[in-house]
This record gives structure tokens, C-alpha cells and sequence, in this order.
């Protein structure tokens, strides 16, 4: 071998070396960069007429074991959803109240103790009826039970605009992640046709793409000339040649009856579009996944829940309220129900409606046959037919019943009144006596009057006896038999439809609004059971993938010592060659 061709192959192993120690430096210090995988310098033998002549570094590249990362991708979508969806039912059970209980009693915030509270509350009040006190104890502790169903419907539809608002700060993120994936595409290529390393902009490329998976759905696959692009599941294009936008706006308000509905251009939520084309219901995983399905299917499941329990509370309350009157007599009642004077009225039987005075005493008062009035207008006339009485339809559409005579109150007995398809009572059919007001657990209150102590609270009943004497006592409070009335109303066995992921049954209120939260409490503990187990499959996958191509600070360390001593031969090779250089040039001279 000649001393050129020894020179040659030393200081290529020399050139060879100093990259390999560069890499495994790079190595060593990105370590913990997020996403960085192993480089290695990979070289060969340069051989010449048959000689070799060295050695050549002939690139720098990682291994990444596909099938893994698409894994690994695979559960970063997983995971983003379990997050989520265990971020919001957390809060979610939040918003219920807290149940705590010992051998012999039970107490806590929740629904059902609320509505426990309430029942307590009647008890006392049933063995003292005319207490001013106990009375507006019961009044206070109804208004708890409505004020926690509007507070924790409040709550619910604040999570749905909470999900909705993170639907669009997601997408922006997903934006982010397409653009920047569709530039490291172009760099890439532009990289590996200089010859250049691409490994360090493809684990770039694979970090934007698990945060992309993270946030979403999707598949992908690797171009023949190096694009990684990426679909929705449905095939809707996200990045091919160049990125594409994904659009969405966020709701401005949402309340109970926002909604999204696919093809729908009316007011609610909007839909999520990638050129024009409705994408929605193509995500269904990541974080976007869990957040569409929360806003749309969860939280309002939770919310029909508790509108079934706020209709049946004020079903039951208002069907003895309104068979009912306070003392003295409220000066008008209004109802509730909407009607105009030529709204039909289907109806039967006897009603009785009376004038009385500020004792309970009688005024006026008047049996009215319902069978013989075909209108609500009718009904008016006969009504006004009543001395000391005025009736109208108002500017609300609600029938409103007024005693005319200064310091005098109406009252009411239902009689044998079946009016509309549900055989309501007179009273209840029209909603004249209500103590409870609202149509769902977002509008449910005590009346105001009474909550303001406008009304006393209806615990009397009007004389039922065939004929009345004026100026006799009609309307007598201090009697049990209404508070008994409202105790068994709230504590008899009601039927509760099928709704929100609860199955139809029966029992008393307190009995649904325990149900409720038990059901609630459930899908919270499932959800932070499935985070649990999605978040141990995606550290598996990523530990997988980090033992595969991740670095390992040991090897790498005692990998550098091992090239720092190939350096240091090459070193001294060199010198050893420039020294049989010399002696040969002084051999040469001398001669």
C-alpha cells in the first residue's frame, strides 16, 4: 500500500469519525427535546481499482418503526378524548352537589338532599300548620331545591359554551398543526434533493402529527415522494400538496335549545367545514371528538334529566297549590297557561269561584257548570257574571281573575273541574294558582309573590258544601290537610320517562333526583376509569417507540467514548504516515 492511499484512508476515517461524534453529540444533548429520535451516521467502504481506500459517512438517519408510530397515533387520539371527556364529567358531577352520609342520617348539597330538605321542612310544618315560621321554611327550602336546578342547569349549558369555545381554539391548533406539516413536506423534499439529512425535520413532521392526532381523528399515509398526507376517516383532505383550512365558528350564546343540526343553516351551532364540505360528524375522536360529542349528546342528556325532575316538582306542587287558596286570599290570580278568548274549551264538570274578604269571610261567589262554555271568551263572560269579580284574557294570553272590592281576595275550589286532554283541574288547567312557575329547570321559581311575601302560602280550602252564606267563614287556615297534601305529593311514587341515558321508573321525587346524580356520578367515574387505561396504552406505545428509536444517554455515552478513542487512532496514524513521510523526503535528500 502506498503511503498516499494510507494517508487517504486515514483521514477519511478521521472525517468519518468526527460526523459520527457530531451525531452522537446531537444525540446527547436532544435527548429530551419532545419528539427527537436517534441519528445515526451511516458509512461504507470506499474501495477504488479494487483497493480500498477509505471509509464514507453516507448519511444521517433514524429508524422509526411505522406501524408503531401509527400506533402510537392511534392512542394520542384515544387519549385525547378521555382527557376531555374526564376534564368536563368531573366538572359536570361538580355542579350536582355533594352527598354524605352516616349509619342513621344523610346530608350533603345534592339534588336529592335538597328535595329531602324540603320534605323535613313539610313534616315540622304539618304539626304546626298556622306557624309563620315553619311556614316560610318550607317556602325557603322550596326555593333552594328550584334555585339548585337553575343553578346546576346554569352550570350545564355553561360547559356546552365552554366545549364549544374549545371546539374553535382546537381547530385553530389543528390549523397550526396541518400548516406546519404541509411546510415541513415542502423542506423535506427540498432537503433530501440537496442530498442532506431530512431525519431531524421528519421528527418535526411526526411530533405536529401526533399533536394533529391528538386533537382529532384522522388518517395519513407517506407519499412516493415523501408528503405526509392526511384525511379525515371519511376521506375529506387535510394536507395532500398543500394544508387545508378547517373552518368553524363558535356559538355567540348558548342555552338548552341550541343545537347542531347537519345540513341546517338555522341560529345554533355551527357546522365544522374543510372547503365548503360539512366534517362534523367525521370527527369523532381527540380532543375535538369528545368536546362535539359533550356539547351535543352529554351535557344535554344531563339537562333533559333535570327538566323531567323540575316539570314533575312543579307537576306535584302546583296540583295541590292550585286546589288550594292562602289567607287571606290573593287579590287576582293570573295563570300561566296560554290562551286567547277563542281558544276552545274542552271541559266538564263544576268549578266554584269565590269573593272573600280579608278574614276568610264570603262575599260573593259562583258555581260554574264548564260543559256549558265552548270558549275561553265564554268562560270570561260567566266569570264576570260573578259579583265583585273581574275576568279577562290579558296582553300575555293568560286568563286573570280579579276581586274588584277594595281589600278583598279570590279563591278557588276545583270542584269536580276536568279540563283539557289531561282531565287537569280549572285552576291547574289554567295554572291561576301556581306555586311554582316555569317550564324547565332553567325557569323554575316560587311564585314571586308568595317567595316575596306578597301571597301567603296556599294552605287552605275553599268550602265545598253545596251552599254558601255570605259573610260565613269560607276559607280557614291552620288545617294540616293541605300540608299533608304537598308532603304525599312529593313523596308519592311518580313515573319518570326514558331520558338521557335513564331508563323509565317510578318512585318519588327524591328517589329521581338521587338516580340523577347516582347516574352522573357514574359516567364520571367511567370516564376517569377510561382516561386512566388510554393514558397507560398511549405511555406503553410511546415507551415502545422511545426503546426503538429514542436515545439512550448510556449507549450513547459510551458510544462517544469509543469513537473519541477511533478519533484519537485515526490521530495517530496520520501522524505516524506524516513521520514515514519525513524520514522518507531526509532518505530521498541524503542520497
Amino acid at each position: 500500500m502506498s503511503l498516499d492511499i494510507a494517508r487517504s484512508i486515514a483521514f477519511s476515517g478521521l472525517s468519518a469519525t468526527s460526523v459520527q461524534i457530531s451525531v452522537t453529540s446531537s444525540n446527547i444533548s436532544n435527548a429530551d427535546t419532545t419528539g427527537y429520535t436517534k441519528k445515526t451516521a451511516s458509512q461504507s467502504s470506499s474501495v477504488t481499482n479494487g483497493v480500498g481506500t477509505g471509509v464514507t459517512v453516507t448519511g444521517i438517519t433514524s429508524t422509526v418503526d411505522k406501524l408503531l408510530l401509527k400506533s402510537l397515533v392511534s392512542a394520542d387520539s384515544a387519549l385525547g378524548s378521555a382527557d376531555t371527556t374526564n376534564t368536563y364529567l368531573t366538572s359536570l358531577e361538580k355542579l350536582y352537589g355533594s352527598v354524605s352520609s352516616s349509619d342513621d342520617s344523610s346530608s350533603g348539597t345534592s339534588l336529592a338532599n335538597s328535595i329531602a330538605s324540603l320534605e323535613s321542612a313539610l313534616s315540622s310544618l304539618a304539626s304546626t300548620p298556622s306557624s309563620a315560621s315553619l311556614q316560610s321554611n318550607v317556602i325557603s327550602a322550596l326555593d333552594d331545591v328550584a334555585s339548585q336546578l337553575r343553578e346546576t342547569s346554569s352550570g350545564i349549558q355553561k360547559l356546552r359554551s365552554d366545549a364549544d369555545q374549545n371546539i374553535a381554539s382546537s381547530i385553530d391548533d389543528v390549523n397550526t398543526d396541518l400548516q406546519q406539516i404541509a411546510d415541513l413536506n415542502a423542506q423535506i423534499k427540498q432537503t433530501a434533493a440537496t442530498g442532506q439529512s431530512t431525519a431531524d425535520l421528519e421528527d418535526q413532521r411526526n411530533t405536529a402529527l401526533q399533536d394533529l392526532a391528538s386533537k382529532m381523528n384522522i388518517s395519513y399515509f407517506t407519499a412516493s415522494n415523501g408528503d405526509l398526507q392526511i384525511y379525515t376517516t371519511s376521506g375529506q383532505a387535510l394536507v395532500d400538496s398543500s394544508a387545508h383550512t378547517i373552518s368553524y365558528t363558535a356559538a355567540s350564546n348558548v342555552t338548552a335549545s341550541t343545537t347542531y343540526t347537519a345540513g341546517s343553516s338555522s341560529s345554533g351551532f355551527s357546522a365544522i367545514t374543510v372547503n365548503g364540505v360539512d366534517i362534523t360528524s367525521q370527527i369523532s375522536g381527540g380532543d375535538i371528538g369528545a368536546l362535539i360529542t359533550l356539547r351535543d349528546d352529554t351535557l344535554p342528556d344531563a339537562q333533559s334529566q333535570l327538566d323531567q325532575l323540575a316539570q314533575q316538582l312543579s307537576s306535584a306542587v302546583n296540583s295541590v297549590s292550585n286546589g288550594a287558596s292562602s289567607v287571606p286570599a290573593p287579590t287576582s290570580l293570573t295563570g300561566t297557561t296560554s290562551v286567547t278568548s277563542s281558544t276552545a274549551l274542552s271541559a266538564t264538570g263544576t268549578v266554584r269561584i269565590a269573593v272573600t274578604d280579608q278574614s276568610g269571610n264570603l262575599v260573593s261567589y259562583g258555581d260554574l257548570d264548564l260543559s256549558s262554555y265552548s270558549t275561553v271568551g265564554d268562560l270570561v263572560s260567566a266569570i264576570n257574571g260573578i259579583s265583585g269579580l273581574s275576568a279577562s284574557v290579558d296582553a300575555d294570553g293568560h286568563l286573570a281573575i280579579t276581586a274588584t272590592g277594595s281589600g278583598n281576595g279570590v279563591a278557588i275550589n276545583e270542584m269536580t273541574s276536568s279540563v283539557g286532554s289531561a282531565s287537569e283541574g280549572f285552576s291547574e288547567y289554567f295554572g291561576l294558582n301556581d306555586l311554582v312557575t316555569g317550564t324547565s329547570a332553567s325557569d323554575i321559581a316560587v311564585n314571586s309573590k308568595i317567595l316575596s311575601g306578597t301571597n301567603e302560602l296556599q294552605l287552605a280550602t275553599l268550602d265545598s258544601s253545596s251552599s254558601l252564606t255570605v259573610g260565613s267563614s269560607v276559607l280557614s287556615s291552620g288545617s294540616a290537610t293541605v300540608v299533608n297534601a304537598f308532603y304525599d305529593a312529593l313523596t308519592a311514587s311518580r313515573t319518570f320517562s326514558a331520558t338521557g341515558g335513564l331508563a323509565a321508573s317510578t318512585g318519588s321525587l327524591a328517589d329521581y333526583a338521587s338516580a340523577v346524580v347516582a347516574d352522573v356520578s357514574s359516567k364520571a367515574s367511567q370516564a376517569s376509569t377510561d382516561y386512566t387505561a388510554k393514558e397507560t396504552a398511549q405511555s406503553t406505545y410511546a415507551n415502545s417507540l422511545s426503546s426503538q428509536s429514542g436515545v439512550n444517554l448510556d449507549e450513547e455515552s459510551a458510544n462517544l467514548s469509543t469513537l473519541q478513542n477511533k478519533y484519537s487512532a485515526a490521530s495517530a496514524l496520520i501522524q505516524a504516515i506524516n513521520s514515514m513521510y519525513s524520514a522518507l523526503l531526509t532518505a530521498v535528500q541524503s542520497t
